[in-house]
């Protein structure tokens, strides 16, 4: 999840929220990887249920329209057009050309969510102002519903 995570940091995820209202694009959640009972992977959610994503020449399009996406610095490898059921979610990592993610594996079901993403607790950060946590707000780390309509 590189530019977002890095190797080594320690992150806290929260499960409340999923009880009281849906998951969102943008999402940082932790999941059940596909095949394996030992493993969490670490993704964003891009496209919900019952939408239909395109990923052609580098950009994503969901039902037809094209994401914009400012916090990754590379297009998206790869050429696929899926349609999400009601319960399936399509995540990628924020590192695309070096993650393991729906384009590999197909659609995630919410069922085997750990929880969203909250709070980096190491290493704890270090500045001239300030010493502490880093917390994954969605001001910093989500994409917004927004769409290129050119």
């Amino acid at each position: 999840m590189l530019p977002t995570f890095t190797d080594g940091e320690l992150l806290l995820t929260e499960k409340v929220s999923y009880y009281f209202g849906k998951p969102q694009r943008g999402d940082v959640i932790v999941f059940e990887a596909p095949n394996s009972q030992r493993v969490d992977f670490i993704k964003r959610i891009i496209a919900l249920p019952d939408e239909t994503i395109t990923i052609e020449d580098g950009s994503i399009f969901i039902n037809r329209h094209k994401l914009i996406e400012d916090y990754i610095d590379s297009s998206t490898l790869g050429n696929l057009s899926f349609s999400l059921n009601s319960d399936e979610y399509f995540v990628l990592g924020d590192n695309r050309n070096s993650s393991s993610d729906s384009r590999t594996f197909g659609p995630v079901k919410k069922s085997s969510f750990r929880g969203r993403a909250w709070l980096v607790y190491w290493p704890i950060f270090k500045t001239d102002k300030s010493t502490g946590v880093r917390i994954v707000s969605g001001a910093h780390y989500s994409i917004s519903n927004t769409f290129d309509n050119r």
